[in-house]
């Protein structure tokens, strides 16, 4: 997985999160950045790896609650079979980004917060499930 990529899984987990949960998942803010969502943490962690798959050695592992952990699995199920492009494209395309990133050209540098809010109720919007 690129980081691309990985930055995209987590926004999905941590905007479904908000929408389902009420809560944040993991303790760091996504920013408009050109590419789609972003962390700036996560970006520091895997900046290593630039365009690269991200390749780790050895066993992490991840004090999630048990239901958090199911979250994941749904995100995943949901979007891991997208390519890091394909996520790109998707995230252009929806309300949190968009509303970021009003007034900023398309190539233009944005590191306004993504709303948790905004968040929060346009995945609620759409939420298909029980």
């Amino acid at each position: 997985m690129t980081q691309k990529k990985l930055q995209k899984l987590c926004y999905y987990a941590q905007a479904w999160c908000y929408a389902l949960k009420g809560y944040r998942l993991e303790d760091t803010d996504y920013q408009a950045w050109i590419h789609g969502p972003a962390s700036p943490a996560l970006w520091e962690r895997f900046k290593s790896f630039g365009c690269d798959t991200i390749c780790m050695k050895g066993k992490y592992i991840v004090p999630f609650e048990d239901e958090d952990k199911r979250l994941l699995e749904d995100v995943w199920d949901t979007y891991g079979e997208y390519t890091e492009n394909a996520l790109e494209t998707l995230s252009h395309r929806e309300l949190p980004w968009m509303e970021a990133r009003r007034g900023y050209e398309p190539d233009e540098k944005c590191t306004i917060v993504i709303s948790p809010d905004t968040m929060a109720s346009y995945y609620k919007s759409i939420y298909c499930g029980d």
